[in-house]
């Protein structure tokens, strides 16, 4: 009798936020950091940005580990069809920040499975509506000196103290905000071949 093996799990990043929430499905993997220009191409719009990224991302490991089920994911911050990526230091997620105060901002964050072996690749968006607070300087100064959340797009860290600094969000995945869309990442790595449960 033959005994199936199921293909080996990579996620394809170097966030430890991605890392942490792969984790909640308890399936083995490994992670490798991807080789992927993240800049954006002239005029493209954070949606796509998201969606070409998440797949560059999961493709550039799979190119090295072609028997394996590769995750690539990406978010971009979309205010008004701008893209806002990780600020990097403090004075950008200041402005960031302060652009963003009170106006609605789509975190459009985008996860793709890619086997070689298998041909398959799929890219999947999910979409948070995120409804900032009319914030102060101060306010703001005070989130981002006991945060520090310079690696994390539109510098809003929701699962830490940047939660106050939201009115709303509206979404169908509450990893979504996070990094990575768990609920779509299941599906596909069902589709893929690997079962979650």
């Amino acid at each position: 009798m033959t005994i199936f093996q199921p293909r080996p799990l990579i996620l394809a990043s170097t966030s430890i936020y991605r890392r942490h929430l792969l984790a909640r499905l308890r399936l083995p993997f490994d992670v490798i950091a991807p080789d992927v220009d993240e800049a954006a191409l002239p005029h493209e719009l954070p949606e796509s940005l998201a969606r070409r990224l998440a797949l560059a991302k999961a493709q550039a490991v799979a190119a090295q580990h072609p028997e394996c089920v590769v995750i690539g994911s990406d978010q971009v911050a979309d205010l008004n069809g701008e893209a806002l990526g990780k600020p990097g230091t403090h004075a950008r997620a200041m402005a960031q920040l302060q652009r963003m105060r009170g106006q609605t901002v789509v975190f459009q964050t985008a996860v793709a499975v890619v086997c070689q072996a298998s041909g398959f690749a799929k890219t999947e968006l999910a979409q948070v509506s995120v409804l900032f607070r009319d914030l102060t300087d101060d306010q703001i100064e005070s989130y981002l000196l006991a945060e520090k959340p310079y690696d994390c797009a539109g510098s809003a860290k929701s699962e830490g103290l940047g939660i106050a600094l939201l009115a709303r969000i509206d979404n169908d995945d509450p990893t979504a905000l996070m990094g990575l869309p768990l609920i779509r990442t299941c599906h596909l790595l069902e589709a893929a071949g690997l079962k979650v449960l």
